[in-house]
């Protein structure tokens, strides 16, 4: 007859599969949307066999959930709370580690950039006086995104400057707190002279929230 640590074990199965960083990493594209192996593979930098045994892992635990498209296998979150769930951990990481905060502040160099909570942001883009600008790749935001955000990626941003105006502020966001898109998107309008602030949420944030996510 099971028990109350035999409950807590396998409960701790989910805390075991979480213990990876590209599991994390896998994780938080998952919460921008459907993609193939193929595609977690090379987005987070691992040979497609490796990338396939995380998913293995992920999938025995609960955390995503699979369907097939002709030839290939397309991975999903397995509900909306396992985005919660990821945001939770790494704020929790973040709060209580010294160590995780320092790498943080390494990685995500946020000297002299604006934050922006998600209510100022709202009521500046209602009223017009904000752009939201949205960094990740297309099919990203094409898969969900903030309502009202206008896309432009990223590697197209320096390029793509003139369509942006000059006398608005602009607030970019992407998958989530520790998606460093968003970052160089600020940094590189900051140094094109305009007005740039960061939105202190991502996607993954949004979903957790149980906020609107507009699809192209």
């Amino acid at each position: 007859m099971a028990d109350k640590t035999d409950l807590y074990d396998t409960i701790a199965g989910t805390g075991k599969a979480l213990a990876h960083g590209k599991r994390l990493e896998m994780l938080e594209l998952l919460a921008q949307g459907e993609r193939s192996v193929q595609e977690l593979a090379r987005t987070v930098g691992l040979k497609l066999t490796t990338a396939s045994a995380h998913l293995q892992v992920l999938n025995e635990a609960g955390l995503v959930a699979t369907r097939r498209q002709g030839t290939s296998v397309m991975y999903r979150l397995a509900g909306e709370d396992v985005a919660g769930l990821l945001s939770v951990l790494c704020r929790v990481a973040d709060t209580h580690r010294a160590d995780v905060a320092a790498v943080r502040r390494t990685y995500l160099d946020n000297e002299g950039i604006r934050l922006v909570g998600r209510e100022e942001l709202m009521q500046a883009a209602t009223e017009g006086r904000a752009l939201v600008l949205d960094v990740r790749p297309a099919e990203e935001y094409a898969a969900g995104h903030v309502p009202g955000a206008v896309s432009v990626p990223l590697e197209e941003l320096a390029d793509r400057l003139a369509e942006i105006p000059a006398d608005t502020e602009v607030v970019a966001y992407c998958r989530g707190r520790y998606c460093v898109l968003s970052y160089d998107a600020v940094r590189l309008l900051q140094a094109s002279g305009r007005d740039a602030a960061l939105l202190e949420d991502g996607i993954l944030e949004w979903r957790r929230d149980g906020l609107l996510v507009t699809a192209a």
